[in-house]
């Protein structure tokens, strides 16, 4: 089994994905509210780093947070799931797009456990 995580900023988007696994049979996702580094020190007032104050300008403090997805899947179902992923979101291959990632997972207990 492995863990497939998603990161994006297209939280509009999320829903499709979610319709696109059911439609193919991938089930127990979970979205998460999340947020980027910069936007929670800009949200908590601190004084970035040196290296991220010039940054600070392109940051909007009142844009929606970010949307995690995380699926537990058999290994058969990650490609499936990356490909509606890609098909509804889009690639990560610019900057601030978003990211996708995927964990083994060694051992698992619950729904979904063996």
């Amino acid at each position: 089994m492995q863990l497939l995580v998603v990161i994006t900023n297209q939280t509009e988007k999320v829903p499709n994905v979610l319709s696109a696994f059911m439609e193919e049979g991938i089930k127990g996702a979970s979205v998460l509210d999340c947020e980027g580094m910069l936007a929670a020190l800009d949200r908590a007032s601190i004084e970035p780093p040196s290296i991220f104050g010039s940054l600070r300008k392109f940051i909007n403090p009142e844009n929606e947070l970010n949307k995690m997805l995380v699926v537990l899947l058999e290994d058969e179902l990650i490609r499936k799931a990356k490909d509606i992923i890609h098909r509804e979101v889009g690639q990560f291959n610019k900057p601030n797009t978003g990211v996708m990632f995927v964990l083994p997972v060694l051992d698992v207990e619950g729904i979904g456990g063996k």
